[in-house]
């Protein structure tokens, strides 16, 4: 468990997601989801408490929550994807409520993820970021994300995929 700083009133708290917190964990992702979808939030038939449920007890993965006054505010999930090197990981989901976008959740949310990568001897991560997500784009831009030139965006693309180095000792 890590603790810190925010803008917000209190510490943001980073832990690991614990499978009674399924639907709490599933409702703040169709809440973010939803502001980035012009159209609204398509149904694409996804059961999401149950693929949150999932991730949340893989073993070979994590979802990490920031919470903030016994509230769960953000949630990123991660694992080394299947064919990849052992020394890389890729970031599948990464949401903040966005009533609580711009108090430093996201931020610790991160550094949070950066550091758990880093100590398991990560150099590279992944990720994918819609394209009509402007706002994520920036925010991973600001983190030092880039795209990732072994997979340029094809016509009709949906995501945008990027790369982040992740700094040695």
């Amino acid at each position: 468990m890590l603790t810190h700083p925010s803008t917000g009133p209190g510490p943001v708290v980073i832990r690991t997601a614990v499978p009674a917190e399924t639907r709490t964990v599933a409702a703040l992702h169709a809440r973010a989801r939803a502001t980035y979808y012009p159209d609204g939030l398509p149904d694409d038939g996804t059961d999401w408490s149950a693929a949150w449920r999932s991730a949340i007890e893989r073993t070979d993965g994590q979802v990490l929550c920031a919470v903030r006054r016994g509230r769960v505010l953000g949630l990123a999930s991660f694992r080394t994807p299947e064919g990849a090197a052992a020394d890389t990981v890729k970031l599948f989901q990464f949401h903040v409520d966005p009533d609580h976008w711009r108090t430093g959740v996201g931020t610790a949310l991160h550094a949070a993820c950066a550091e758990e990568w880093r100590v398991g001897g990560r150099r590279t991560a992944l990720l994918e970021v819609h394209v009509d997500n402007a706002r994520a784009q920036a925010f991973y831009a600001r983190r030092g994300w880039l795209p990732d030139p072994e997979r340029p965006p094809a016509d009709g693309d949906h995501h945008l995929s990027l790369r982040f180095a992740l700094p040695q000792e």
